[in-house]
């Protein structure tokens, strides 16, 4: 039997020394952990000073990255082993949320994912297919791993935000436009950022735009 409950991985408290009133889970890429995506942090806690911010480090060690994680084996880039793979890693996510949402006493609706590479891959699937609707998604440099199965399998529909470089050699920037279209022909909320001249990374530019989608979501005014 899998262990539902073990992923672990760095967190840090509301910067107001408050009870968290939201709860932010990120998503590292693949041969990266939990300590790497936390880099986002600093950016983003002085408009979030209520939300508390986990990183789970992903399931499995990854052969090809000293100290790096993977939510699914990359040997086999085929769509079927991807669909396959981000399958077998969506129960744990979803027990990851789960558990520190209720430890924290809050509703669904005062979380939110923010994914990177193969961590947007496991937000996208995972967040349609809560049985409540979750505060929003935030997805960097990812796709869709399994979007024939997501018309079938949608149980709510948090607004969603995508951001990718156009010049992104490790995941195809058409990756965005393609998630773009399968979500809006299903009714989500989407908005999308095109990084002109940035690879696979993250920009100051994403990074703003994450942290105003975040704040906006999580703690909407009026």
């Amino acid at each position: 039997m899998t262990d539902l409950n073990r992923l672990k991985g760095p967190k840090a408290a509301p910067a107001s020394g408050r009870d968290p009133q939201s709860l932010v889970i990120l998503l590292h890429g693949y041969g990266s952990n939990g300590d790497d995506l936390m880099g986002l942090v600093p950016y983003w806690r002085a408009s979030l000073p209520d939300t508390v911010f986990m990183a789970p480090n992903a399931p499995e060690i990854c052969p090809a990255a000293p100290g790096g994680y993977q939510w699914w084996s990359l040997a086999d880039l085929g769509r079927e082993s991807r669909a396959a793979g981000v399958r077998a890693a969506a129960p744990l996510v979803h027990a990851f949320i789960d558990m520190h949402r209720s430890a924290h006493d809050l509703p669904n609706s005062k979380v939110a994912l923010v994914g990177f590479s193969q961590g947007t891959m496991m937000a996208l699937h995972v967040g349609p297919r809560r049985p409540e609707v979750l505060a929003g998604i935030v997805g960097y440099s990812g796709m869709l791993a399994d979007p024939e199965a997501l018309a079938a399998e949608v149980k709510t529909k948090p607004p969603l935000l995508l951001v990718h470089g156009d010049a992104d050699l490790m995941v195809p920037f058409t990756a965005m436009g393609e998630a773009q279209a399968e979500f809006k022909a299903m009714g989500f909320e989407v908005g999308t950022h095109a990084a002109r001249g940035l690879g696979h990374s993250i920009d100051e530019a994403g990074l703003r735009l994450g942290g105003e989608f975040l704040a906006g979501v999580l703690h909407p005014v009026g």
